[in-house]
């Protein structure tokens, strides 16, 4: 599997896996602000933007593994590994998987425990629908509404706009696959206490998909996490509150490029 990729900056190597059911085009402010200090490496995971999807059962240790690949053809041997929501869970699979490649993970909007049966089932529901379809309408009547928070809504329709845009753009397989990769997820809090890398979690104030004890339980489980509260933001932390978001991820990754000289 090759994965399309945006690759742009020079420096610590910093990969951003973006959230279901966007692509790498989430990233734009992120490419723009820290590709001055940073190597950011933006890839399309499996199925969405440029990638293709593939014929291997639905998983995210493969999503990882994708990543994995991506990196050695990008030769890059560690890097800062970092995603939002769904890349989040992909990150953590992939500490899993290649914790030696890690030189410090972000986690944004994530959480590190499985579904529970009724979170799964209706991943499982959606991921039919999806198929049934062959549109993504179902998204954009259960999902969009719950990516960006209140404030968003009220005061950055040109956000919420370029967010509906990104949704409406999602592969139908491709997001019936991700659900099915979702679902099928192991609960990862146990595990985080072996991780020794620096992590930086990162949670909107106002996000309505995963919640602030879910942060708190990631920052507390792990060794050596800190943990950042975004105001004014949802799901959505790296869209919604793009320059919060690139300032606590700047100052983490900048410290861990002078640890590591």
């Amino acid at each position: 599997m090759q994965l399309y990729s945006r690759d742009v900056g020079d420096g610590t190597p910093l990969v951003l896996l973006h959230a279901f059911p966007l692509s790498s085009a989430m990233w734009l402010a992120q490419r723009e602000a820290l590709s001055a200090r940073f190597r950011v490496v933006t890839p399309d995971l499996r199925g969405f933007g440029g990638s293709p999807l593939g014929t291997a059962e639905p998983s995210v240790d493969v999503m990882a593994d994708d990543v994995a690949a991506l990196l050695d053809a990008k030769g890059i041997d560690r890097a800062v590994v970092g995603g939002l929501s769904m890349g989040g869970y992909i990150t953590l699979a992939f500490c899993r998987r290649h914790a030696d490649r890690v030189l410090g993970l972000v986690l944004a909007d994530t959480k590190a425990t499985a579904d529970t049966e009724t979170a799964r089932a209706g991943r499982l529901r959606m991921a039919e629908r999806l198929e049934e379809d062959k549109t993504v309408d179902v998204l954009l009547e259960d999902l969009l509404p719950r990516l960006v928070g209140p404030t968003t809504m009220r005061q950055r329709a040109l956000i919420y706009g370029r967010v509906r845009g990104l949704v409406q753009s999602a592969p139908p397989a491709a997001a019936a696959w991700a659900q099915r990769a979702m679902a099928a997820r192991p609960d990862a809090l146990e595990s985080l206490a072996e991780l020794r890398s620096p992590a930086l979690v990162i949670h909107g104030a106002e996000d309505e998909i995963t919640t602030e004890e879910d942060a708190r339980a990631m920052a507390g489980a792990l060794p050596n996490a800190e943990l950042t509260l975004v105001p004014g933001s949802g799901h959505l932390t790296a869209v919604e509150q793009p320059q919060l978001f690139n300032d606590a991820v700047a100052e983490f990754a900048a410290a861990l490029g002078r640890t590591t000289r």
